[in-house]
């Protein structure tokens, strides 16, 4: 993920920034509790095709 392209994006429900996660290839926003996927390289910031992050993955 481009990195001054990550600056740019924040989440779509929140509006706080997004973290890069390489191995699953997503957008996670902590505060939504939501992962976005990234297809083909481009992120994919739709509610409704984001997942729920469990409180393990949130580290909670």
């Amino acid at each position: 993920m481009d990195t001054k392209l990550l600056e740019l994006l924040v989440c779509p429900v929140t509006k706080g920034p997004l973290h890069w996660d390489a191995d699953k290839r997503e957008l996670i926003s902590r505060s939504a509790r939501l992962a976005y996927p990234v297809r083909d390289g481009i992120p994919v910031l739709l509610e409704n095709e984001a997942r729920t992050l469990s409180d393990e993955e949130l580290g909670l």
